[in-house]
């Protein structure tokens, strides 16, 4: 079957892609699948993988419990049996893999393999579009299930893009003040045009009086960008993997007493009744679709800085369909 397969950065399209499900593993036939800051990041040699990538998708059970209904998938695939399952922190388990990232293939492909109980329902009245991106929105919802949101009310977003999209509402769906920091003007309308507040990358706060900055950006300096803004003793989460080495000095983080949460995927839950509820906008975010066998000019597009979010449309006459 055809997938998308990453090697050493280069990104081919393959027709004799097979899949084997281990124990527990449900076969899906793949919908449609976005391109993430992740992947990016892993065709620039993040973690080193070798093989399809993709996490964010929904697509058909073919069996299992679900089978014939339509899925979104966690994308840690734990044993739950180890010391550190067992204490409530299976997306930590030292035995995972994970979907796209870590010695398990992805969902660019015709056919994935993912843990039944991995497995989540998507509604009737939520969309393909809107279902591929449960995932993404899940991540934004973890900040809320780390940080206490009511001793953060002013909130700074660094970033433009699609995953800082999603933590903006988020913040605000939980009574934040957001401001959003990006270097793109068209994108920062689209902030914008929901009312949150934004400004450009290079202008410099009077104050550093923010509460809590997250950074979305994917990019080395997002560090720096977050510490303008970051009161002494506020929070900073970081939410994007980067390829090349970071180069802040931890220093300030040290005189300034900043509390440092790293965080990345979040309940789905909460994800897929937002979407049921209309509580964030997402419908506007897919701005391009590819085929799996134009996956090189998918990518690139993806990284272009120009697009929202791209996705491959995988299965035969797969959109947004209600």
């Amino acid at each position: 079957m055809q997938a998308l397969y990453l090697d050493d950065g280069r990104i081919t399209a393959i027709d004799d892609h097979q899949v084997d499900p281990g124990q527990g593993e449900v076969v899906v036939d793949v919908i449609q699948a976005g391109i993430c800051e992740t992947d990016l990041q892993l065709r620039a040699g993040y973690m080193g993988f070798r093989g399809v990538p993709g996490h964010e998708f929904v697509g058909m059970a073919r069996d299992g419990s679900f089978a014939g209904r339509r899925v979104v998938g966690e994308i840690n695939c734990s044993c739950h049996q180890c010391p550190t399952c067992r204490a409530g922190r299976p997306t930590h388990c030292p035995h995972r893999s994970v979907l796209g990232i870590l010695n398990h293939d992805g969902a660019f492909a015709e056919q994935v393999c993912v843990p039944e109980r991995n497995l989540h329902l998507v509604p009737d009245d939520v969309s393909d579009d809107r279902a591929t991106l449960v995932e993404p929105l899940a991540a934004a919802f973890q900040i809320p299930a780390q940080v206490n949101l009511s001793s953060a009310p002013r909130c700074v977003v660094i970033g433009d893009g699609r995953l800082a999209y999603l933590c903006a509402q988020v913040l605000r769906h939980h009574g934040c003040h957001v401001t959003v920091v990006g270097k793109h003007a068209p994108k920062r309308q689209r902030f914008e045009s929901l009312g949150i507040e934004t400004c450009d990358r290079d202008d410099v706060p009077k104050t550093r009086d923010v509460d809590l900055a997250v950074e979305c950006c994917g990019s080395p300096t997002g560090i720096d960008t977050a510490m303008k803004w970051l009161r002494p003793r506020g929070t900073l989460v970081l939410k994007t993997t980067v390829a090349a080495p970071h180069a802040a000095s931890l220093a300030p983080l040290v005189i300034d007493e900043i509390t440092v949460v790293g965080s990345r995927c979040g309940p789905f839950e909460p994800a897929i009744e937002a979407m049921r509820r209309d509580a964030i906008e997402v419908d506007s975010m897919i701005t391009a679709r590819y085929r799996l066998d134009q996956c090189r000019d998918a990518f690139d597009v993806a990284a272009d800085g120009k697009h929202m979010k791209v996705v491959l449309s995988i299965a035969a006459g797969s959109g947004n369909k209600d």
